[in-house]
């Protein structure tokens, strides 16, 4: 739609007029006691803005008054059902909780008073205006003007008809023009403030954080189950022996129940955010990884050094799910290789160590570039441990160190 008629025809433009309008209603409600509306003068309309603004000010202060101005705001205001698009980003940035301080409330008490002062101009404006209107149609008609309105109107004609369509669109644009400037103003006046602001950021921050940490979950667990499953079959194809085909086959129901269990623990998380994370496994549920790198082929050396029920159940969540990463990256990208496990709980610290050697023309090796070798760094770091993955000579090694104290 073209730029200059386009205020005619939004809806947003009635609606920001309404939410002018009803500001008038307590100015109108004073008129008509005082001077009883029997053709007040100027000094009366000044007096008659004024009586208002030491209540305004007063309700301003309660904190509730923000939230429902704030509501009104987001639905007269801004675009969004009543146009049939989106919610608009300003409109979200208008708070509808309420005041939080003495700043809060002074901001909405001044947003009231301006709401009262500009609605009330466009309430007169508009009667004027429509007054016009009905003065020049009575000319129009022959019928002499009078005088109702502040624009004399001399004489009678039909040309009169021509300026009642002008008289109509100038009011809209007008109308328009003020409520553009309360929508501008209403993110300033109502919107949150800095303690707000960052709360809200500290919100998102949690929110993103345990998102990535629930991504981590499944790609670890499931993406575990599922490379040990594929490496099982295709060694049972490949060997054609029913006793082995049998093997592999309790292998994967075997894996395929604990990534179920995995998967089960995960959503249990999403369900229900209070359940407390210690039902997750940990190092001294490790054997049930290692026994399926086992089952899938591979030759699985394990050193413990040091008790592993010391270690606080963070890092040791932690650190399961960095083994299952490492273990998981050595089936995928190397096959069924001999595998060495270093876990060593020794001088505050927790060592965990996986080497296997590389595969043969391939300079890589695990794949360093990958969402799960990511994972386990961003896993030590949170820690506030180190992670080290990449090939050592002939072998690849993931070497991660975190603090147990």
């Amino acid at each position: 739609m073209p730029r200059f008629p386009r205020p005619l025809a939004r809806a947003v433009t009635y609606t920001r007029w309404l939410h002018l309008l009803c500001a008038a209603v307590l100015a109108f409600v004073c008129a008509a006691v005082y001077p009883g509306l029997v053709r007040p003068s100027f000094g009366d309309w000044l007096t008659i803005y004024a009586i208002p603004v030491p209540l305004l000010v007063l309700v301003g202060l309660v904190p509730v008054m923000r939230r429902a101005e704030g509501l009104q705001a987001r639905l007269m205001l801004f675009p969004g059902g009543h146009a049939r698009v989106a919610e608009s980003e300003e409109a979200s940035s208008v708070s509808i909780a309420p005041s939080a301080s003495w700043r809060d409330r002074g901001r909405t008490a001044l947003w009231l008073v301006l709401r009262h002062v500009l609605g009330l101009s466009v309430a007169l404006f508009s009667g004027q205006a429509m007054a016009l209107a009905l003065e020049l149609a009575g000319a129009a008609a022959g019928e002499d003007s009078g005088g109702a309105t502040v624009v004399p109107i001399d004489g009678t004609g039909w040309w009169y008809g021509a300026l009642i369509p002008v008289v109509l669109v100038a009011m809209v644009y007008v109308v328009a023009g003020v409520g553009r400037i309360m929508a501008r103003l209403a993110p300033l006046l109502l919107g949150p403030s800095a303690t707000e602001r960052l709360a809200a950021l500290e919100e998102r921050t949690e929110q993103l954080l345990e998102r990535n940490r629930i991504a981590r979950e499944l790609h670890d667990s499931i993406g575990h189950a599922l490379t040990v499953a594929v490496v099982q079959a295709g060694a049972a194809r490949a060997a054609g022996d029913a006793a082995f085909t049998d093997r592999a086959l309790g292998a994967i129901e075997e894996t395929g129940r604990a990534a179920l269990d995995d998967l089960e623990r995960v959503l249990v998380v999403l369900r229900e955010p209070e359940r407390p994370a210690s039902t997750r496994p940990t190092l001294q549920d490790a054997d049930r990884l290692l026994d399926s790198a086992r089952a899938a082929g591979s030759k699985v050396d394990v050193e413990v050094t040091g008790p592993l029920d010391t270690v606080p159940g963070p890092v040791s969540r932690e650190g399961y799910r960095i083994l299952q990463e490492a273990l998981t990256n050595v089936l995928r990208h190397c096959g069924t290789v001999p595998v060495s496990v270093t876990l060593q709980v020794a001088d505050e610290r927790l060592l965990l160590e996986v080497r296997n050697p590389l595969p043969t023309g391939r300079g890589s090796g695990n794949g360093g570039t990958g969402s799960g070798l990511r994972g386990v760094r961003e896993r030590a770091a949170l820690l506030g441990g180190h992670a080290r993955t990449g090939p050592l000579g002939d072998e690849w090694q993931v070497h991660v160190e975190l603090p147990v104290t």
